[in-house]
């Protein structure tokens, strides 16, 4: 399966946060998850669901998930982890 695309996950992030009424003005890889609203919650359900889109598991880092603070962060951490 093809990786998605950072543009893919910023869209899917916007999609998981509009869907709670916290519809961001602006979302771009320098935006802070705790700004955005964006909860550990958000995050597992975008794991879900680029785990759906690629077909397969993520491989999940402890340490990284703990350093995860922009939405940079989650882009890197998803390449990472093998999205």
């Amino acid at each position: 399966m093809t990786p998605l695309s950072r543009a893919e996950v910023l869209e899917t992030m916007r999609f998981i946060l509009d869907k709670q009424g916290k519809a961001p003005e602006a979302i771009d890889e320098s935006s802070r998850l705790e700004t955005l609203g964006f909860r550990s919650l958000d995050f597992s359900e975008l794991c879900l669901r680029v785990e759906d889109a690629l077909g397969k598991e993520l491989d999940f880092d402890a340490a990284r998930l703990r350093r995860i603070e922009t939405v940079a962060d989650v882009c890197a951490f998803l390449e990472g982890a093998g999205a």
